[in-house]
């Protein structure tokens, strides 16, 4: 028996036509230019867009391992050796392997931890990470500019959470006094930051995090994604910067960044380790990586361990370039590492306009974001320097930038 309410319905396929969202709203006029670009040759840093070469700054490619020749050996080795279908199956049932567990060591040897456990992907990962950490009478407070994969973790806990203002360490301190009063006897808090806020590009204050623990009795995950193989004496990531490395007691990285490939881990107390091993959903109810990938990021770990020219080089790109942009008025915020942040006195229409010239007129390719990327009236570019760029990059694209931005809305 099939059943109908009373009254005028709406097809749940209604809401896709035309396409809706805050940023499906754009889809006809940016489709191909600002959503969905198509950039072609060798990852570098310059790519042809739309038949024109291009100074590109919208590559995660950090340390300029991509295209590296001993990188592509070891892929082509690796993937001669075990084709794409190893492992079949989830990692639990049948896809374990000796590289893997390999990786796992090499990684919390790195992290300084005393174990770590790799997982497919860094979005579901952490998501499912935090859904199986923290159960009904826990508590979990983090940063309100925390990335969407921590969000959408937090949204699919079932107990109380709570989002502090962006590095506000005064209003954490409230609320965790706050918390720690109010705390169900069984529960426990968990407090969630990044190391590297990834389009504002300023650090986590995890120094003064860490400090706060001596006060409240918290756990604190840190989801180093930008910071990994980049921050840090050895590139060992935020925490090692800030010299609290010890303090954090989940540290959480990926290679999809410094790495220039996929995966990502979370390393911490062996016993906390397991337990993710056994009870993060993403990762038992889906197929390992390919075996090159996990051969390939054996690769890439050891290269960030022993080449510290490319993070030099890295560095000292993104000064430049932070330098320069800030030399033409340009506003790039509060910026401590190699992101970059373009803010935009401009609505989206203009921009979409300036992101249009940048590229037709002057070759440079920059990826414009907006709400829900950024927070709400926040307009912006971010660029992503690499050890690859050079000098002449930055004099084109900061040239560029303020040319056409100041076309367009003049200035003060």
């Amino acid at each position: 028996m099939r059943y109908r309410l009373e009254g005028p319905q709406m097809d749940l396929f209604a809401k896709t036509k035309p396409v809706e969202g805050t940023l499906g709203s754009w889809a006809e006029r940016t489709h191909g230019l600002c959503a969905f670009p198509k950039l072609r040759g060798e990852i570098s840093n310059r790519m042809s867009f739309g038949g024109r070469e291009c100074v590109v700054w919208s590559i995660n490619n950090y340390l300029g391992l991509a295209n590296d020749p001993e990188i592509r050996a070891v892929d082509a080795k690796a993937a001669a050796e075990y084709g794409l279908a190893a492992p079949m199956g989830s990692r639990m049932m049948s896809g374990e392997s000796d590289e893997l567990e390999y990786l796992e060591g090499e990684l919390a040897d790195y992290a300084g931890k005393p174990a770590a456990f790799f997982m497919n992907f860094g979005y579901p990962g952490m998501s499912s990470m935090i859904d199986a950490l923290a159960g009904r009478h826990d508590v979990i407070v983090y940063d309100a500019h925390c990335h969407a994969c921590i969000v959408d973790g937090v949204v699919l806990h079932q107990g109380k959470h709570f989002a502090f203002p962006h590095n506000d360490i005064d209003a954490l301190t409230d609320l965790l006094e706050r918390v720690s009063a109010q705390l169900h006897p069984s529960g426990g808090i968990l407090v969630v930051t990044e190391g590297v806020f990834g389009m504002s590009g300023d650090l986590g204050r995890l120094d003064e995090i860490v400090r706060l623990k001596e006060r409240f009795d918290f756990r604190l995950l840190v989801d180093d994604a930008h910071g990994f193989g980049v921050t840090g004496p050895t590139g060992g990531g935020t925490g090692e910067h800030f010299g609290v490395q010890d303090g954090i007691d989940l540290y959480f990285g990926t290679f999809a960044k410094a790495g220039a490939s996929i995966g990502a881990f979370v390393a911490g107390a062996s016993e906390v380790v397991s337990f993710l091993r056994y009870n993060t959903r993403s990762q038992i109810f889906s197929k390992g990586l390919p075996m090159p990938v996990v051969v390939g990021n054996r690769a890439r770990l050891r290269l960030m361990r022993t080449r510290p020219e490319a993070r030099e080089a890295l560095w000292s790109v993104a000064g430049l370039l932070q330098r320069e942009l800030r030399a033409r008025g340009l506003e790039v915020g509060a910026t401590q590492s190699p992101v970059t942040p373009v803010y935009l006195d401009m609505d989206t229409e203009g921009a979409v306009e300036f992101i249009r010239r940048l590229r037709d007129e002057h070759g440079v390719f920059a990826s414009l974001v907006t709400y829900p990327v950024v927070p709400r009236g926040v307009t912006q570019l971010r660029l992503t320097p690499t050890a690859l760029h050079t000098a002449d990059d930055v004099a084109r694209t900061a040239e560029a930038i303020e040319k056409v931005y100041f076309d367009l809305v003049g200035r003060a």
